[in-house]
C-alpha cells in the first residue's frame, strides 16, 4: 500500500473523496486549464464522474493504471490542484507525471513541491525506472516544474495535437532513477 496522504512543508497530498467536487471543478472547469490539455473544460457533471473513477482506482498493475492524488494546504480540506501519475509501461516501469492546479493559487511553488513529492513516491515505492511529463510548450508554468525537478528536455514534439482548431506542440520532459537519486545525494 502506497504511503498517502503526504505531507509537505505546505501541503498534503490525499486521495480525493466526493466532498471535493466542487473545489475539483473550480480549476477542472476554467478554459484557462482546459486549453494546455487538448480537451474542452470539463462540466460539473463530467467532474463528478471523474471523482467516482479516482476514488475506484487505486491499482498499480497494468497500462494504463493511474494515481490521482488532490492537493490541499496544510490545515485546509479545500483542493487546489492534482497531480497524476500514470503507468504507461508496466514492464519498463515507465511513468507520466502531470499536475493541474487552479491558476487562483498560481506562482507559489505549490506545482513544483507538489510533483517533487509525488515523484519521490514513484521512485522510492512505485519502482519507477523513467518519469516523464508531457505538455504544451506554451504552458511556461509546467515547463518550470519540469527544470525545478531537475528533469530534461528530451524532446521537441511539433504540431503533434489539435485543440479544436490550433495545432499544439509538446515538450517531453524526463529523468531516470538513477538521476533522480543522483541529484538528491549532492
Amino acid at each position: 500500500m502506497l504511503s498517502l496522504p503526504i505531507s509537505t512543508e505546505r501541503l498534503l497530498l490525499r486521495l480525493f473523496t466526493p466532498d471535493d467536487l466542487d473545489d475539483l471543478y473550480a480549476y477542472q472547469g476554467l478554459p484557462e486549464v482546459a486549453r494546455y490539455l487538448y480537451r474542452p473544460p470539463l462540466t460539473r457533471e463530467q467532474c463528478a464522474q471523474s471523482l467516482t473513477r479516482r476514488a475506484a482506482s487505486t491499482a498499480w498493475a497494468d497500462d494504463g493504471d493511474d494515481l490521482v492524488v488532490a492537493v490541499c494546504p496544510v490545515g485546509e480540506t479545500r483542493i487546489i490542484g492534482e497531480v497524476v501519475l500514470k503507468l504507461t509501461s508496466a514492464r519498463a516501469r515507465q511513468v507520466e507525471i502531470g499536475w493541474i492546479f487552479n491558476p487562483a493559487y498560481g506562482g507559489r511553488g505549490y506545482a513544483t513541491e507538489a510533483a517533487r513529492a509525488i515523484a519521490v513516491l514513484a521512485f522510492a515505492e512505485l519502482g519507477v525506472h523513467r518519469l516523464f511529463a508531457r505538455l504544451d510548450v506554451l504552458n511556461t508554468g509546467s515547463v518550470r516544474v519540469c527544470e525545478r525537478l531537475g528533469m530534461r528536455r528530451e524532446a521537441h514534439l511539433v504540431e503533434n495535437e489539435l485543440d479544436n482548431e490550433r495545432w499544439g506542440s509538446e515538450y517531453v520532459y524526463a529523468t531516470l532513477a538513477r538521476e533522480w537519486k543522483a541529484d538528491r545525494t549532492h
